[in-house]
């Protein structure tokens, strides 16, 4: 196949083009390389795509309206995974015009593309913030998530409800992958586990919010980026018993699924921040803070439905997980040289 991947130099997009790749598909690779966080972390992933067969690489932003009109019209693409999207829970209530730019005109530009050429199966990311307010563990893509505590949250709802009209409207296959705390090797610097490690390894205390108390469904970036090639492969199709007295909200009689795509084992923060210290061998300093502005405390996905479609098994505990990320940022830091965030603080 020859798939469009959006966000391509972004943490989750960079192993899905990986996976792509390894199995012999053409991808297609589309960032704009903002400078959210620092674009030399974007490049080095962009540089170990460069170098592999059948990569291609697109700078281009996706609220690009003729760039997007043009790339779609001479690709010959066949499916799209669209992960590009303006990221982040607090940056979100600082800078919401941002997010309207790209996850709401960016993710337009995508579903026009994918319909006016008849891109067989777009899969989207959604993320588990959209659940906000509801309480009820675990999240299941049944219940109602009309209440969320983000504008970063609510753009991603207004996504969802977009890419169902146009799988209603124009018979265009498009499944939501709800992420549930992604962690792992070429992380995102603003991520909890990044913050931490950078922080520790240079003496200066870390911010806990909720006291410790979160916890969060934190999946691998290895069984994420599996699940989502997954997904790809699994074209959506009508439910041909939905009724719209009873509306389901992950299924529809149009070509559109929900899905959560996580861990399905919480994991208390406080652990978490254990397993890191065993990993790096040495201790936190932590400020103990309530629970911030538009967080939630606590994320559990019920992701049944992916395992039993597409076969999604995510397989790897936080234990090895965080040992895998430490031995990564140690590498790419180059831990006792000119980089090590225990000489330069890193800021």
């Amino acid at each position: 196949m020859r798939v469009l991947v959006t966000g391509a130099a972004g943490f989750i997009g960079y192993h899905v083009a990986e996976r792509l790749l390894a199995r012999g598909d053409e991808v297609i690779g589309l960032d704009n390389l903002n400078p959210y966080y620092e674009p030399s972390l974007k490049e080095a992933r962009l540089a170990r795509l460069r170098v592999q067969p059948g990569f291609r690489f697109e700078k281009l932003d996706l609220a690009d309206r003729v760039g997007m009109e043009t790339l779609f019209g001479t690709a010959a693409i066949g499916r799209v995974v669209h992960l590009a999207a303006q990221a982040g829970v607090r940056y979100s209530i600082e800078n919401p015009h941002a997010y309207v730019e790209s996850n709401l005109v960016g993710t337009l530009h995508v579903l026009e593309g994918c319909r006016r050429h008849r891109v067989e199966h777009l899969v989207f990311a959604s993320t588990s913030s959209v659940y906000g307010a509801n309480t009820k563990m675990p999240f299941s893509v049944h219940q109602n998530a009309d209440h969320p505590l983000s504008f970063y949250a609510a753009t991603k709802k207004a996504n969802e409800a977009m890419a169902h009209s146009y799988a209603a409207l124009y018979g265009l296959p498009v499944t939501g992958l709800r992420f549930f705390t992604v962690y792992g090797p070429w992380g995102r610097p603003d991520m909890a586990l990044f913050q931490f490690t950078r922080n520790i390894l240079a003496g200066k205390p870390i911010d806990v919010f909720n006291y410790g108390h979160h916890r969060r469904d934190f999946t691998y970036v290895d069984d994420i980026a599996d699940g989502v090639v997954a997904a790809l492969d699994h074209v959506a199709a009508p439910d041909a018993g939905w009724d719209g007295d009873r509306p389901d909200p992950a299924t529809s009689r149009a070509p559109y699924r929900l899905y959560n795509i996580g861990n399905n084992r919480p994991v208390e923060l406080l652990h978490y921040i254990e397993v890191l210290e065993d990993c790096l061998g040495r201790k936190a300093e932590k400020n103990l803070l309530p629970l911030q502005v538009g967080d939630v405390p606590d994320t559990w996905a019920d992701s049944e439905e992916l395992v039993r479609d597409v076969g999604y098994r995510p397989s790897t505990p936080v234990e090895e997980g965080v040992a895998r990320f430490v031995e990564w940022y140690l590498d790419y830091y180059k831990a006792g040289g000119p980089q090590d965030p225990r000489v330069t603080n890193l800021g």
